[in-house]
């Protein structure tokens, strides 16, 4: 989820996508992809990590009978998708995109909007707002369980991202999961913690990196499912869609929390 641009500054949602192979991009975009993956190698292995820790996510939420997803800062659509995911369980499965870049939310409209597969535009740092939105309300029901998503998102988000995430879990039913990964300034160096930030201080998101502890801390009321806070390509590694992985790109956290109250 970017901040809203006007389309002269780089888009960390088109970057991303990029980085991932689903899209292709020019000018401010291109300048700052290539500064990023000049600085950091590893950088695409990272977003391919990143992407398949959130495709198993969805897989293992999903099999514990969850049928519902709401997609937080869920950036431009990358085949396969969380719907394409949920529903290979589950063909019913409903699922609500939410992004505050508009250019994000007329791609997502433009190529799955409807029959229980939704995209709207919202900010996160003012999730009341994304909970009242009646199209969520109107594809969710807020009485079940729901997989909630903010995987490359909440490092995005300035201030008290914990107070961001607290709102969203006290709406959510038991049995509702929350998926995350973030970017951790415990496993960056100095130097590469001052390129990463003056990178993304030009685009239109920029980073705020959080510890350990902090991370661990947006999981405060669910039950961290194995094996933890750990990098997104050690969760639960049984995806043979990733390529390997190198050791030293643990720039990310990932970790996967049920909602038992």
């Amino acid at each position: 989820m970017a901040h809203p641009t006007d389309g002269s500054r780089p888009s960390s949602a088109r970057i991303y996508a990029h980085l991932l192979g689903g899209a292709d991009i020019d000018g401010a975009d291109r300048e700052a992809a290539d500064t990023l993956v000049g600085a950091f190698p590893s950088v695409r292995d990272a977003g391919r990590a990143n992407r398949g820790f959130l495709l198993r996510a969805v897989r293992e939420i999903a099999a514990t009978g969850v049928t519902q997803f709401l997609d937080l800062g869920s950036g431009l659509p990358v085949h396969p998708n969380v719907h394409d995911v949920a529903r290979a369980l589950h063909p019913d499965a409903r699922v609500v995109y939410v992004d505050n870049d508009p250019t994000v939310v007329s791609h997502r409209q433009a190529t799955a909007d409807g029959d229980g597969v939704v995209t709207v535009e919202g900010d996160l740092r003012d999730p009341e707002k994304i909970l009242e939105h009646p199209r969520v309300r109107a594809t969710l029901d807020f009485d079940r369980p729901i997989g909630l998503i903010a995987v490359a998102v909440l490092h995005f988000v300035p201030g008290d991202a914990q107070a961001v995430i607290s709102s969203l879990r006290d709406a959510l039913a038991p049995g509702s999961h929350l998926v995350v990964t973030h970017a951790c300034s415990e496993t960056m160096s100095e130097e590469e913690i001052k390129i990463g930030e003056t990178i993304y201080q030009r685009t239109s998101s920029p980073v705020n990196l959080r510890t350990r502890a902090e991370i661990n801390a947006l999981f405060d009321g669910f039950d961290l499912l194995p094996p933890g806070l750990v990098p997104p390509a050690d969760w639960r590694p049984v995806a043979p869609e990733l390529e390997p992985y190198p050791e030293r790109s643990h720039e990310m956290l990932a970790a996967v929390g049920a909602l038992s109250r």
